[in-house]
């Protein structure tokens, strides 16, 4: 899927433009602009999330976007993947910032990071048919216009997903979901000003204990139909797998 930079996006390209917009974060992006709905993905770290979401955009015919994210930052900072991932959807002071940038002329500090994540982020929500998981893209993202949803799954499942998928040891289980969960969650609270475990920023909040992939998938397609019930009629599903999937 080939991005376009909208004009209004560049309403967003500076830090402090973001940080003063984020209780309405698209109120400069007029709600005629997003042409067609988009999807938005939260996610517990072992809840199942990104297979859901790439399940859910492949029935729907949609593009799914994770480590696009991270790869079309990438392009727009002129910086490796690999520096971009380290900085992906983690709160950073500027403080560290400095220290870093001092220490590594590479280094992404927080206000490229950010201001790049709403420039992509909104760049592919105005265009949508998109299944946009985490980094906050419920906050950045007019709520009528999008699906929201949040994946969840209590922590003892998580733990033992992540042990049975990972490969890790029970204790290297719990230090790692702690450490994304935390890191998750304070990137939310610090550059979008929002508690990211209200279920009120959802439409619709998922506990995959007794859900495959699959059956969450079609909670979500048919929770999308619900919300827009125009858009099949409208552009048709013509990507759409068939009823024997």
């Amino acid at each position: 899927m080939k991005i376009k930079y909208y004009p209004m996006v560049n309403r967003f390209m500076t830090f402090f433009k973001v940080r003063e917009s984020l209780d309405r974060p698209y109120s400069s992006v007029a709600d005629h602009s997003f042409k067609k709905p988009f999807i938005t993905i939260a996610r517990e770290p072992g809840s199942g999330g990104v297979p859901i979401a790439k399940a859910v955009a492949k029935k729907l015919g949609f593009t799914c976007l994770d480590e696009q994210l991270i790869e079309e930052i990438a392009k727009s900072t002129k910086q490796r993947k690999e520096l971009i991932k380290a900085v992906d959807e983690k709160n950073r002071t500027h403080v560290e910032d400095i220290v870093q940038s001092l220490l590594n002329p590479d280094y992404v500090d927080d206000v490229k990071y950010v201001t790049e994540l709403t420039k992509v982020v909104l760049a592919y929500a105005l265009q949508g048919d998109v299944v946009i998981v985490g980094r906050g893209a419920n906050f950045l993202t007019p709520f009528a216009k999008g699906l929201h949803v949040n994946i969840t799954a209590p922590y003892e499942t998580r733990i033992q997903r992540a042990m049975d998928f990972e490969g890790f040891s029970r204790k290297k289980a719990e230090e790692v979901i702690a450490k994304v969960e935390k890191e998750r969650k304070e990137f939310v609270k610090q550059y979008f000003r929002k508690d990211p475990s209200k279920i009120n920023s959802y439409d619709l909040t998922l506990n995959t204990s007794y859900f495959s992939v699959e059956k969450a998938r079609d909670l979500i397609v048919d929770a999308f139909h619900n919300k827009f019930p125009w858009y099949e009629k409208t552009f048709g599903f013509f990507n759409l797998p068939s009823k024997k999937e």
